[in-house]
């Protein structure tokens, strides 16, 4: 309901808006007509040797330990964007607590003082830089392989032979802890990564695996495919990335399958890597499951962040985009 004109009291003060003293409103009050006329004293730049003052007022009612806190709960790639709005917060994002808090999640394993002596000894004591030059794998998306071959269909009434370009992704997702997930299927990215945790059920058909990271930057990954005869799956891959500091690219150096002996694996209670460090490439405890070095389906791996899944360009059906180069 429309409550009936109100006039609005500007204080005497503010002589160059006499017009809206007697100015007639409609509806509900205006608070921010009373900041008319008054000027908020501007604020120096956070961290900064510039005398420049910074005029956001936004900056005059957030403090400085409050917007770190807020800074400190974002992920380290929404730093990177938070960092574009100004230049304090750009400053503000250079604050050492907020990538080092982010270096040790993102390498737990390698323990808090190993991380501590690299960072002192490799990265000049700069925990943004460890995690700009330093090899690591992203945690926040999944990793993607689209790849295709041509099948030959079956030639009817002698007149005409089908060919179908079939499509199928390998789907790989990390965990800080040294786990991962690993999924072949012909379904888009926005299908999957619904079931890519760690309580995925067997019908999705997600196994577990357990890798290492070196400071070169390769990965070597070993899963276990149950069934009537195990096979180990032995994968090396070498993270790299368009941009640095990106590492959103995964070049795949061998694929490998091979047997392994039901009763030797019963009596194993470590991750798979550990049972398979000494093995040889050609070797196999299952005469019944050679040893194969896969040729096929070795397309690079691409990163695809958690919020891009929908839209990512990979949702493509093949005859959209019958071809895919990761770059």
């Amino acid at each position: 309901m429309a409550s009936p004109d109100i006039s609005i009291d500007i204080r005497p003060e503010l002589n160059s808006f006499d017009h809206l003293r007697s100015t007639g409103y409609i509806s509900t009050d205006r608070p921010w007509l009373k900041l008319y006329g008054i000027r908020v004293p501007p604020v120096s730049l956070f961290n900064s040797l510039s005398s420049t003052p910074d005029l956001a007022l936004i900056h005059q009612c957030l403090p400085d330990e409050l917007l770190i806190e807020i800074f400190g709960r974002m992920s380290p790639y929404t730093l990177g964007r938070a960092a574009c709005v100004c230049r304090k917060w750009k400053y503000t994002t250079r604050n050492p607590t907020l990538w080092r808090n982010a270096c040790l999640k993102t390498w737990q394993r390698n323990g808090i003082e190993a991380n501590f002596r690299m960072v002192q000894s490799l990265y000049d004591s700069s925990w943004r830089k460890m995690w700009v030059q330093r090899p690591r794998i992203r945690i926040d998306g999944l990793y993607v392989s689209r790849n295709t071959y041509i099948h030959t269909g079956i030639t009817e009434w002698q007149f005409k032979k089908t060919v179908n370009v079939v499509c199928y992704y390998r789907y790989l997702r990390f965990f800080p802890t040294g786990k991962f997930l690993y999924k072949i299927s012909p379904q888009k990215v926005k299908d999957v990564v619904k079931c890519m945790h760690l309580r995925a059920s067997k019908g999705d058909s997600v196994f577990k695996g357990d890798y290492t990271l070196s400071g070169d930057g390769q990965i070597e990954m070993a899963l276990l495919y149950p069934g009537h005869r195990y096979t180990l799956v032995r994968m090396r891959l070498r993270v790299r990335g368009t941009t640095i500091g990106a590492n959103n690219r995964l070049d795949v150096l061998k694929i490998l399958t091979t047997g392994v002996n039901g009763t030797e694996l019963g009596n194993w209670k470590g991750n798979i890597l550990e049972l398979v460090e000494d093995w040889e490439e050609n070797e196999t405890h299952d005469p019944d499951v050679p040893a194969v070095s896969h040729s096929r389906g070795l397309t690079p791996f691409v990163f695809v962040p958690f919020e891009e899944a929908d839209t990512s360009v990979l949702n493509l059906p093949v005859e959209k985009m019958d071809y895919f180069v990761p770059g």
